[in-house]
């Protein structure tokens, strides 16, 4: 069964992979299944565009979730793996750079949530690389998406790339947070 960290982590998994007719979203009813003695998050929809009814089952974790836009707690994801991770703040991070500029100055702090979704995906990232390494490891990345990111820039999964990478994020938020009337 997949385990989930959060319900921002669940829902981001869903986002990730798409139907088999390969719609990407579906709207999502949740409730809360009790299995083996556990408790579990179950997603269901339909499909927009073939029909086909979409299902996904969660166990969440014992520890207590994080506040959004974070995804887990000090442990790396088990159903996400850090390629996807950097993939996903890459396409957040360039839409929205596309609304900041497009948006007045006085305006920018509107638009928070994505640059710290974004950070939030990238500290995600730093979580998969273990301690007395400087790169995180090929065999972390288990996706095809994560596999294609690790081999096209294995070097920014380098430590120093990646904390450089979350410094330059939250030297944004920290503009969009300071920004004047």
């Amino acid at each position: 069964m997949l385990i989930a960290r959060s319900t921002q982590e669940a829902h981001l998994y869903m986002d990730l992979h798409a139907c088999a007719c390969g719609a990407e979203s579906f709207e999502r009813e949740h409730r809360l299944d009790e299995r083996d003695g556990v408790l579990v998050a179950v997603y269901e929809g339909v499909c927009p565009e073939c029909g086909r009814a979409r299902s996904f089952a969660f166990r969440l974790t014992d520890e207590l979730p994080p506040a959004p836009p974070a995804f887990g707690g000090s442990e790396p994801s088990r159903i996400i793996d850090p390629g996807e991770f950097l993939w996903v703040g890459d396409q957040v991070a360039t839409d929205a750079g596309l609304r900041l500029l497009h948006t007045p100055s006085a305006e920018r702090h509107e638009q928070r949530e994505g640059p710290a979704f974004a950070l939030a995906a990238v500290e995600e990232v730093l979580k998969f690389l273990p301690q007395g390494l400087d790169r995180i490891p090929e065999e972390l990345f288990t996706s095809e998406r994560g596999r294609e990111v690790y081999a096209r820039t294995p070097h920014r999964f380098e430590r120093a790339a990646l904390l450089e990478n979350i410094a330059r994020k939250r030297r944004i938020l920290e503009s969009l947070d300071h920004v004047g009337p």
